[in-house]
């Protein structure tokens, strides 16, 4: 796992430009967290997958390892950091840019690692841009008021919050939880 330390402010701000900090800090992705989530998440081959906000490439490496056919790409706002992240993953499309300004529309999975308080600006992002059906992940934080798909416990106890895109029809409060192999699904009813 790639690890970013510095003793200067003035070159970490270098490298990570201030105002990408109130969406996250350099928030690597473990190696094995995103293992399971095919069983949560299935993907066609081909699929076109997002790790909005990719730092130093750790979640595409993970979205490589869980969906080895899919179409990868990265998007970071911090220069220096993008082009570190397509030299560590040639195999993925890696562009430069503001993560809430970029369309998410073409993609089947956006995959972010972000600030708790900016969940629920991603979920209405992605809601609002995203087909029905479509995946958005989180690792660590959850939508707030919003149930997830699925919860999977990843190796070293960080969580996957799995959320699928509304699709017709209002979605319910009416949930039925349950566990299958360490992942928690709920039922949701459409109404």
């Amino acid at each position: 796992m790639a690890r970013f330390h510095t003793n200067s402010p003035l070159a970490l701000l270098l490298v990570y430009p201030l105002n990408a900090w109130r969406d996250a800090p350099l928030f690597p992705t473990p190696p094995d967290a995103l293992n399971d989530l095919p069983d949560a998440a299935p993907l066609e081959p081909g699929a076109r997958v997002l790790d909005a906000g990719c730092g130093l490439g750790d979640g595409l490496i993970a979205l490589r390892q869980a969906y080895p056919l899919a179409r990868l790409e990265g998007l970071e706002w911090s220069r220096p950091l993008r082009w570190l992240c397509a030299r560590r993953c040639p195999w993925a499309q890696v562009h430069w840019g503001d993560m809430w300004r970029a369309d998410w529309s073409g993609y089947q999975l956006v995959y972010l690692f972000q600030r708790p308080e900016s969940m629920a600006r991603a979920w209405a992002k992605g809601c609002a841009e995203m087909a029905p059906g479509a995946w958005l992940v989180s690792l660590e934080f959850p939508v707030p008021g919003v149930q997830p798909h699925a919860r999977q416990q990843a190796p070293g106890g960080r969580a996957a919050w799995v959320y699928c895109t509304p699709r017709e029809g209002r979605m319910s409060d009416t949930t039925k939880v349950t566990t299958v192999s360490g992942i928690t699904k709920p039922s949701i009813t459409a109404e």
